[in-house]
């Protein structure tokens, strides 16, 4: 229901999305692009995980959060979904990797069904605490913490979304707030990176 609103509202946000992309990237560029980090998690059947290995020369994008979050997951998780079905090309080399930060949680029941409702491009990971701490310091990213008490405890998270292209190598990050546009350009730059 969640993802169902927040595409129609992007409906008029993607209007201004088309065209061909600009040639330059307009997220938060990295001057000088870094490997993809070296982790390993679990899916939600429960196999291993390693990032680096299973993402190798796709167009790879990284987020930790959860799924009991209000705004921020869903909204990045929709945006992205919309230009995949917009650009369906550019979603057959793409993979959208959603680390949960709050395991105790987003139980494989919980995880697999909400990265499900995005499109198959999506996976999500888990594992213990330490396991999600090891991935985030290795991602270059704040390690999430628990805020509040009781089972409607917030987690506080990064809210970025870290971008590499098929060569591997990490060029844009994508703080919340990003425009529909923008993802529309950046996406379509990113998936050719390498492909030359």
């Amino acid at each position: 229901m969640i993802r169902r609103l927040l595409l129609a509202g992007l409906v008029v946000l993607s209007a201004c999305s088309g065209g061909m992309p600009t040639g330059r990237l307009q997220g938060v560029v990295i001057e000088n692009p870094t490997p993809k980090p070296s982790f390993v998690l679990s899916d939600t059947d429960g196999n291993v995980f390693d990032f680096a290995e299973r993402t190798a020369g796709k167009m790879t994008l990284l987020y930790f959060g959860y799924t009991f979050c209000p705004d921020i997951c869903p909204v990045h998780m929709a945006q992205i979904s919309e230009v995949f079905r917009e650009f369906p090309a550019l979603a057959r080399n793409a993979v959208v990797v959603f680390v949960t930060v709050d395991p105790d949680r987003d139980t494989n029941d919980v995880l697999g069904p909400y990265v499900a409702s995005f499109g198959p491009q999506f996976v999500a990971l888990t594992g213990t605490l330490e396991e999600l701490e090891v991935a985030q310091k290795a991602a270059g990213v704040p390690v999430a913490v628990i805020s509040g008490e009781g089972p409607t405890y917030a987690v506080d998270h990064s809210s970025v979304v870290l971008a590499y292209g098929p060569d591997d190598l990490h060029h844009s990050t994508y703080p919340f707030g990003t425009r529909q546009s923008v993802w529309a350009n950046d996406l379509r730059i990113l998936g050719s990176i390498g492909s030359g």
